[in-house]
């Protein structure tokens, strides 16, 4: 019978394969992303897997998933502060409102995050 190699690597997906008893399983190494994924990287994440498995799937075997997920959340995260530093130019809602009338400073920057994060979740998120 023909011994078998203990471990393998498919040049078409690019993954390394580790025999098991007589079979050969993927050899998925953890991410070694320390940033975290956040808000932004959680939600894209979960649309991912209800929407695009293919694609998760394809991110989760090949490594890059956290990496991606990490880079989708900070890039997201400055896009709204970006946004909302514009609503609030474009709005008049300044420090100074914030003294004169600081519950119509909270309302309105409520109204402006929530339209940001609007923006934001089907600009990036939801595509």
């Amino acid at each position: 019978m023909k011994e078998l190699k203990e471990r393998i690597h498919d040049n078409g997906n690019g993954l390394d394969y580790v025999l098991v008893g007589d079979y050969y399983i993927p050899d998925l190494k953890p991410p070694e992303e320390s940033r975290p994924v956040g808000r932004w990287g959680r939600m894209y994440k979960a649309y991912l897997e209800e929407v695009h498995p293919g694609q998760y799937s394809a991110l989760i075997l090949s490594g890059k998933l956290w990496t991606y997920l990490a880079d989708l959340n900070e890039q997201a995260q400055v896009r709204l502060e970006v946004i909302i530093n514009q609503m609030k130019a474009a709005e008049g809602v300044t420090e100074d409102l914030k003294h004169r009338d600081w519950l119509g400073w909270v309302q309105a920057m409520n109204s402006i995050r929530s339209r940001a994060e609007e923006i934001i979740c089907s600009e990036m998120i939801y595509l």
